[in-house]
């Protein structure tokens, strides 16, 4: 996807509202779809200062813990999609590390999604780990989209 395409996304993923129940809503969602298409990922909802849904399903691995709380970070930090941060540093040639952030924390990797409110802004950030970064992100994205 290129830059235009994340951005206009990204715009139209707002919720009214957003709590821990609809991160469990969210969480179930994306463990439903993952299950039905036996994809082998980690799904990680999360705040800047606790996770509100954790699954493993099965196939994933512990690396793909590690993947889902860099990209995690990453998203937060920038308050965009992960992977509209990492197209637009492939596009200028640079990585998360331009900015001063350490690799072992921060990657340029699809998959995590902020979920912004209306009038509120980023709130929490719904990632998914375990396969390639495009799909990744589309799988959240589509469940953010059933969910809204």
């Amino acid at each position: 996807m290129d830059i235009a395409a994340l951005e206009a996304e990204a715009a139209g993923l707002v919720f009214d509202s957003f709590d821990e129940t609809k991160a469990l809503k969210l969480g179930q969602k994306l463990v439903e779809l993952g299950l039905s298409r036996t994809h082998p990922i980690v799904i990680d909802i999360r705040t800047a200062d606790r996770t509100l849904f954790h699954a493993a399903l099965p196939g994933s691995a512990t690396l793909n813990d590690l993947w889902a709380v860099r990209k995690s970070n990453t998203a937060l930090m920038f308050q965009k999609p992960s992977m509209l941060v990492t197209a637009s540093h492939r596009a200028a040639g640079r990585t998360v590390e331009v900015h001063g952030l350490d690799p072992a924390r921060y990657v340029d990797s699809g998959g995590a999604v902020p979920i912004r409110v209306r009038g509120v802004g980023v709130v929490a950030v719904a990632t998914v780990s375990g396969l390639p970064e495009l799909e990744d992100h589309k799988l959240v994205v589509e469940a953010i989209r059933a969910f809204l």
